[in-house]
């Protein structure tokens, strides 16, 4: 079900503007791991060591971008 109603909002997208323009404010578990090279383990630990921000969206950790950025810079 869920499927079908993203392809059902999939289907208006070039009705939608571009939000390609907008910066993003929030970075997925996954992508710190990235920025920092670590293992998915050391990530989430960092998160739940609240070195920086995060709130959990469902069953999904956001890391509040400008938090996670001003933390990395003090780390460097």
């Amino acid at each position: 079900m869920f499927e079908e109603q993203v392809e059902a909002v999939n289907a208006y997208a070039p009705a939608f503007p571009d939000c390609s323009n907008y910066d993003k404010q929030t970075y997925t578990v996954s992508e710190i791991q990235d920025i920092l090279e670590v293992s998915r383990t050391v990530a989430y630990n960092l998160v739940h060591q609240n070195l920086f921000r995060s709130v959990r969206v469902g069953g999904n950790i956001r890391i509040v971008k400008k938090s996670f950025d001003e933390w990395l810079e003090g780390t460097q």
